[in-house]
């Protein structure tokens, strides 16, 4: 069985601790580098859901992308819930590890793996890494569809291919325009609508899209091309949870290489902040009450 320094190295070869913003906070969080790992759980969030479920896998090492301590703290006292996952972990012999932006713009990384899951053909990435000569890296991803759909059917598409949660799809623009081209980010990505206006994409599929920002961004889009941009706005955990499978499957491909014999899990436990969602009357929608 490889150690868990052995393990890291090869996450940090896959998602180099270096190109992570510099507010990131990633890394190994806790763990003995000199433990063995026999089972690996990757999610998209540390929080005490997952690391139970991690115990009770029986795993040596959990691999998130969301940070545990964005911004630094002064106490790991059990009373705080952050606290408690890290006695949790260590006290269960559970490493935690952390591939965060520096994952966000890996090739292959979240956005690729974010364009997978919805069958769009990746050209390039949204915001070029200017560091990669072969121009892979970088936040985002441009996209084509293999043959053109509507709005709407991309939001069904959207809906049915990533998992499920009690946001859904929102969309914002002409549902029965024709989509060719999508930008897509995986999470946060209303910072990025002068590069998707930039990429003259037909759309941009991201999340925790706000009111100003993209009602803005739909408005210059359209005054400055003619073209309106269509926003499909899912939920954050949603856009970054295929990125599990694709890094479980990279670990897997690694320990078969060198032969450690690792079992490789991803957890299918939803932990999207929201748990229901009431619409309106579709007689209503959208007219004052």
């Amino acid at each position: 069985m490889p150690r868990l320094s052995e393990v890291i190295a090869a996450l940090d070869a896959l998602w180099p601790p270096e190109r992570a913003e510099g507010w990131d906070a990633v890394g190994t969080v806790c763990g003995d580098p000199d433990q063995e790992v026999t089972r690996v759980l990757f999610a998209v969030d540390p929080v005490q859901e997952i690391v139970e479920e991690a115990v009770k896998l029986g795993a040596d090492l959990l691999v998130t992308h969301h940070p545990l301590y964005l911004r630094g703290t002064t106490t790991v006292a059990a009373s705080t819930f952050k606290g408690r996952v890290v006695h949790t972990l260590i006290k269960n012999d559970i490493a935690l590890h952390v591939a965060h932006t520096n994952a966000d713009t890996a090739d292959p990384g979240v956005s690729d793996a974010l364009a997978g899951a919805l069958d769009l053909r990746v050209v390039g990435p949204l915001v070029p890494d200017p560091s990669d000569a072969e121009g892979r890296r970088g936040l985002g991803r441009v996209c084509e569809l293999d043959h053109p759909l509507t709005v709407r059917e991309l939001a069904a598409r959207a809906a049915e291919r990533l998992p499920a949660t009690a946001q859904g799809i929102r969309v914002a623009g002409d549902p029965e325009a024709v989509v060719r081209t999508v930008a897509v980010s995986g999470g946060s990505g209303d910072s990025l609508f002068d590069d998707v206006r930039a990429a003259s994409v037909d759309a941009f599929l991201t999340a925790d899209l706000r009111h100003h920002p993209a009602s803005e961004a739909v408005a210059r889009t359209t005054e400055a091309t003619g073209t309106p941009l269509a926003l499909l706005d899912a939920a954050h955990w949603a856009t970054e949870w295929p990125w599990c499978e694709l890094a479980a499957a990279q670990l897997d491909e690694i320990s078969d290489r060198e032969g450690w014999g690792l079992r490789v899990h991803v957890s299918k436990t939803v932990t999207d902040p929201w748990t229901a969602h009431a619409a309106s009357p579709e007689s209503t929608a959208g007219a004052p009450n």
